[in-house]
């Protein structure tokens, strides 16, 4: 929601400072929470009034009684950190006595290549081909929603992810079976786009300054969404009508809907794609470094998490069981036995 239709005067400082920042519109939802969250936890006291101390018993709260994630109490930290030194204008020091949020060790859900054909047999149109990219080449669910047509570089066989995790840019490949796909996807877009044209509904909302820098540009076919919404309505800042990207959510539902239909067990999402494109590109030989770059990771330890699935999947370790049993068992739990209702041990 708007801070300035809450009727929250300082919230919506904290929103025009991040977008004089050019964070984006996630970023700007999240630190809004999180000082939201703040101010009522300090019994609605203006931050002004509050300092290191105050964020510290904050921060303690979110890891103690919460149960947080490092990441997230990192999160916190960090749009507390912004509101002190943007908004409030005054700097956070050392903040004493943090009561750190403890890393639980987790391996990420994988499908095997398999359950992943089946998940993408049980998908069609364009959640089908979001979900192809976001198995065939790494990308997070919102990098493939923001994707802009020309970032889409079928002659390199390349896709440049702009402003990614971390707010870099990066390029990863095209996978060859998905070019035709992709290619009469944006032949329909290309309709869509002209028909909105010609309604005056035509422009999209351009990233940065870029819309006061360079007017026309909006309404450019280069700088559309690739997964557009069916649907036209207003934006929530400007309140101009156009057509927004693809609400990430249906194609959440989409995906879990597919693999609750394949009779998959695992706790699989949109998310589970990306995880098991690493992996597999890892079973198959590729360099780490390679596919770290793919990914997007900052640092080689987030990627070396694949390695550990790798290591600890089910014929990483020969069991000794087999050598205890014998070949009478073994062949019992094959289901030779002649003898029903008998264990292999003869009880």
């Amino acid at each position: 929601m708007d801070d300035r239709r809450a009727g929250s005067p300082f919230m919506a400082q904290v929103s025009d400072a991040l977008r004089a920042l050019n964070y984006s519109r996630r970023t700007e939802q999240a630190y809004g929470y999180w000082v939201r969250w703040f101010i009522r936890f300090q019994g609605r006291r203006h931050p002004r009034d509050m300092g290191e101390v105050e964020v510290a018993e904050f921060l303690s709260y979110l890891a103690v009684e919460r149960n947080v994630a490092p990441d997230t109490q990192a999160q916190a930290l960090n749009a507390l950190v912004f509101l002190y030194r943007r908004v409030v204008g005054r700097p956070l020091g050392e903040i004493p006595g943090i009561v750190r949020a403890r890393q639980k060790p987790r391996v990420p859900v994988v499908l095997t290549p398999e359950e992943v054909g089946r998940v993408l047999a049980g998908l069609e149109g364009v959640h089908w081909l979001v979900a192809c990219l976001l198995y065939g080449a790494g990308l997070r669910l919102m990098e493939a929603m923001r994707l802009r047509v020309k970032d889409v570089d079928f002659g390199n066989a390349a896709i440049i992810i702009r402003d990614g995790k971390g707010r870099k840019d990066r390029v990863v490949a095209l996978p060859d079976d998905l070019v035709l796909p992709l290619r009469r996807h944006l032949e329909v877009r290309r309709g869509e786009h002209e028909r909105d044209l010609a309604r005056g509904v035509g422009s999209v909302e351009m990233p940065y300054a870029l819309a006061r820098k360079y007017a026309s540009a909006a309404s450019e076919w280069g700088w559309q969404y690739v997964f557009a919404s069916a649907r036209i309505g207003p934006d929530p800042h400007s309140g101009v009508r156009r057509r927004h990207h693809l609400d990430e959510s249906a194609v959440q539902r989409m995906v879990r809907n597919a693999v609750r239909r394949a009779g998959i067990a695992k706790a699989a999402s949109c998310h589970t794609l990306r995880h098991s494109f690493a992996t597999h590109l890892l079973a198959r030989g590729a360099d780490i470094r390679t596919v770290q770059e793919q990914l997007g990771h900052a640092d080689v330890r987030t990627t070396e998490i694949y390695t550990h699935v790798l290591k600890r999947g089910g014929r990483a370790v020969v069991s000794p069981l087999a050598g205890v049993l014998g070949a009478d068992a073994a062949g019992a739990a094959r289901g030779e036995s002649s003898a029903e209702g008998v264990s292999p041990s003869g009880h």
